[in-house]
């Protein structure tokens, strides 16, 4: 948790972005995985956390945009919870440790928002993705659950939005430290990266650098020698010679900023000719985003001279043809990049995105496209000094996509198909940084940098395991 101030100025600052009525901040309960009493790690909500602080479950917030007040709902605990799990602070305590004087029963809610619908106050609420919110909100206000996300203030969305976007210096600081963390898990990772070890192993690994540094991973690990596939999520394989291992992968912080990194290595420490040519305009890719972001330019602009850069190299490798500009305006790179070049980062590691990705990573200037490829451009916007945003392009070689564009003869002009079937075999190449947007420019966060080019890629995957505690499971073993 941040000084109690930074939450009394934040919500401050939100009930000045809000014309009246009352503002709903809900947190987050525990979700059973298999039965009551065997919940799944909790993970509050990141609006709460944003405005309240606190990461317990069964807690909710109210701020009187009209009285300029805030209050903090929730329940003592019982002698039994004691028994459990040992003396806890109380409701009246949580609540002034983040700049709240009024504390009440989480019953009380019901007749605080009651109250304000017989007066004929706005409830603004954020868009509810737990369906026990849903239910509560419905509980609440009398809208049904399922029609309680279409009902969501789009005020409060913007407000929310403009105050979480730009990071405060406490903020970047947590950023810093969850990148230090995934610094660690990606250096594990090029060290471990060896024929005859399972994928599964080193995602465990990773998994538990992440919790014993901070509090757990930002997102499920994608770890797979199938690159090609964007979110691989299956650790089924065993590491072959020759083969590339992608892994994305960040953490969270003890105050729950996320990191969000991926580096794609050769197994036994040594690229291909072939791997290398690629790699090295994934690279350019990578540094030209870097070279271009800074205060006032759209990240929609930086995206696409990045895959002007990508449509270069490739042509460069007689895969596309054409005028390059071209290609890029009729999407044909997209048959190697289907995806966008980054996203914001912070509380959530796609940030926000539960409020709308329109309203996040878009504007009323810069509006999402439907072009192939394009169309997952999650972060379009003109950036601003505060913003943290990734940085990921790559490059993949997708049979299914090849086929299928080639069947329905798209881009032909700029695709140079029987050369492309040559890399059917090939995987894909992600590289991934998350980068702070400075007054001057941008910088890579965190204290150190994964190593990214070829000659360190190499170097560390060659020297020897360091963790006395890490043995490399052989094939027989998994």
């Amino acid at each position: 948790m941040f000084e109690s101030s930074v939450y009394r100025n934040r919500r401050k600052a939100l009930r000045e972005k809000v014309s009246s009525g009352i503002i709903l901040i809900l947190g987050n309960n525990e979700a059973p995985a298999n039965y009551p009493d065997n919940t799944y790690k909790f993970r509050q909500d990141s609006s709460f956390l944003y405005f309240f602080g606190h990461s317990h479950p069964g807690y909710a917030g109210v701020l009187d945009v009209d009285a300029e007040e805030d209050y903090f709902f929730g329940d003592d605990v019982t002698m039994d919870d004691i028994i459990w799990m040992g003396p806890q602070p109380s409701v009246k305590e949580l609540g002034e440790r983040v700049g709240v004087k009024k504390s009440f029963p989480f019953a009380r809610l019901k007749e605080v928002v009651g109250k304000a619908i017989s007066q004929r106050r706005k409830i603004h609420f954020l868009p509810p993705y737990r369906y026990d919110n849903m239910m509560l909100l419905e509980d609440l206000t009398g809208i049904r659950a399922s029609m309680t996300r279409q009902h969501a203030s789009l005020e409060l969305i913007k407000a929310v939005v403009s105050l979480r976007s730009v990071k405060e210096a406490c903020e970047i600081e947590e950023i810093d430290k969850a990148c230090n963390i995934g610094y660690e898990m990606h250096t594990a990772a090029m060290r471990l990266c060896k024929p005859g070890v399972s994928e599964q192993y080193i995602a465990g690994i990773l998994d538990g650098i992440a919790a014993s540094y901070g509090n757990m991973v930002s997102f499920a690990t994608i770890l797979s020698q199938n690159g090609q596939t964007l979110h691989n999520h299956d650790h089924s394989q065993i590491l072959q010679t020759g083969r590339l291992m992608l892994t994305d992968a960040g953490a969270e912080s003890v105050t729950n900023y996320c990191s969000d990194h991926t580096r794609t290595i050769p197994v036994g420490g040594k690229f291909t000719d072939r791997q290398r040519d690629v790699y090295s305009i994934v690279l350019a890719c990578h540094d030209r985003a870097l070279e271009l972001a800074r205060p006032g330019v759209t990240y929609k602009s930086v995206h696409l001279d990045v895959c002007k850069v990508l449509a270069q190299g490739l042509k460069d490798l007689g895969l596309m043809k054409g005028n390059v500009d071209d290609a890029v305006a009729a999407g044909a790179h997209a048959l190697f990049m289907p995806h966008g070049l980054g996203h914001m980062m912070g509380i959530d590691v796609h940030d926000m995105e539960d409020l709308g990705q329109c309203y996040v990573g878009y504007d009323d200037e810069t509006r999402p496209s439907d072009q192939f490829g394009l169309a997952s451009l999650r972060m379009g916007r003109r950036l601003q000094e505060g913003f943290v945003i990734t940085d990921e392009p790559g490059c993949y070689f997708i049979p299914a996509l090849i086929d299928k564009w080639r069947a329905e003869n798209i881009n032909t002009e700029y695709l140079n198909f029987d050369a492309i079937d040559k890399f059917k075999d090939f995987g894909g190449i992600r590289l991934e940084d998350d980068i702070l947007i400075t007054p001057e420019g941008s910088r890579f966060t965190g204290d150190k940098r994964i190593p990214i080019t070829i000659e360190e890629v190499e170097k560390i995957m060659n020297e020897p395991v360091s963790y006395t505690h890490l043995t490399l499971p052989t094939t027989e073993r998994v």
